[in-house]
């Protein structure tokens, strides 16, 4: 079974602390990151999340409160609060909170915490006739990505998506004039995408075939599209990828 994950926390490095935790533990697919409730909630009525991993102390609505509001959701997901503050744990249980974890995260706990949401996921199913496991297909769909740029939180709209790129170890969401930091690896965002738009050219790159201008021959079998961007940006296109991409253009 897996579980397709949130995380809710208005920093990015605690975010960034148990994305790499949760990199560790098999059943889990982080999916999503929202830094305040208004975001956490538009992307749980967006998606069917399994499990979120909430902190409580954020602006505007705390975690608390939302893990209040989630609750009289129809399919309202388990939540986990991983937080540095101690004495809300009596609260949080209060709001039907699967577990409370401190900061720092102890894999170990983390990993009890999970397995109590399995249990319950499998249980839930077992009584209804249908695995509570995630939908391969979700019943509403936004088309906005959420991003990052100068620390604040920006939803790109998918049709203003040139292209997609990894540098270093970060990603990146490039439009026509901007490019913004993703919350997402590049595996992530291929799944999240609309397959019959975004094209993954090469291990680095993702590319929105409505904004490819140009294809030009390489070498060895490779292209380079040009994209619609300011910058009439190239994007690398893989020997194995170019056969598929053929395929699908008819060329």
């Amino acid at each position: 079974m897996r579980l397709k994950a949130l995380i809710v926390d208005d920093e990015y490095p605690a975010r960034q602390e148990l994305r790499y935790v949760l990199s560790k533990i098999d059943n889990v697919d982080i999916v999503g990151e929202a830094t305040n409730a208004q975001e956490a909630l538009a992307l749980i009525k967006a998606l069917d999340y399994s499990v979120l991993f909430l902190d409580i102390a954020m602006p505007g609505m705390n975690g608390l409160e939302l893990g209040a509001v989630i609750q009289e959701l129809p399919q309202a997901p388990h939540v986990i609060y991983v937080t540095a503050y101690d004495e809300y744990a009596v609260k949080a249980f209060d709001v039907s909170a699967v577990d409370y974890i401190l900061k720092p995260i102890d894999e170990k706990r983390l990993r009890k915490a999970i397995n109590k949401v399995i249990k319950l996921t499998r249980e839930a199913g077992a009584e209804t006739g249908a695995a509570r496991e995630v939908k391969t297909e979700p019943a509403i769909r936004i088309d906005r990505l959420p991003a990052e740029k100068s620390g604040k939180t920006v939803l790109v709209n998918e049709g203003d998506i040139v292209y997609i790129f990894t540098e270093g170890d970060a990603v990146y969401v490039k439009t026509f004039a901007d490019r913004f930091l993703a919350r997402f690896t590049l595996k992530e965002l291929e799944a999240r995408l609309n397959q019959n738009v975004f094209f993954r050219t090469h291990r680095c790159f993702i590319v929105n075939l409505h904004k490819v201008k140009e294809i030009i021959p390489f070498f060895n079998g490779t292209y380079s599209l040009v994209v619609e961007d300011k910058e009439r940006s190239e994007v690398p296109l893989s020997r194995a990828q170019a056969k598929k991409l053929r395929r699908i253009l008819g060329f």
